[in-house]
């Protein structure tokens, strides 16, 4: 993986929403991975964070979690912090 933010998705999930937007808001670039249409999307998601539920996200290759778990790191300040060694990690290799 590179130091990109990827989540993990479905159709109908408000929390997914609720992601996209505040990544958006903050203008980070995201790949998103639809789990209901993307049957091997599903089972990457399920070895990389161990987790069923969605949205699962990753700034590179390290595991945010849900939305609740990005929300707070923004809050926190740490969001960008994450960003810049996944940045980092991702021109390294």
């Amino acid at each position: 993986m590179d130091g990109t933010v990827t989540l993990y998705t479905s159709r109908f999930c408000g929390y997914c929403v609720m992601a996209q937007r505040l990544l958006k808001s903050r203008g980070i670039d995201f790949r998103t991975v639809n789990i209901d249409t993307d049957p091997g999307g599903r089972e990457e998601m399920l070895v990389r964070s161990g987790r069923s539920s969605v949205p699962q996200i990753f700034v590179g290759d390290r595991h945010v979690g849900g939305f609740t778990d990005l929300y707070h790191l923004a809050r926190r300040g740490e969001l960008d912090d994450w960003l810049e060694e996944a940045d980092s990690a991702a021109r390294q290799s």
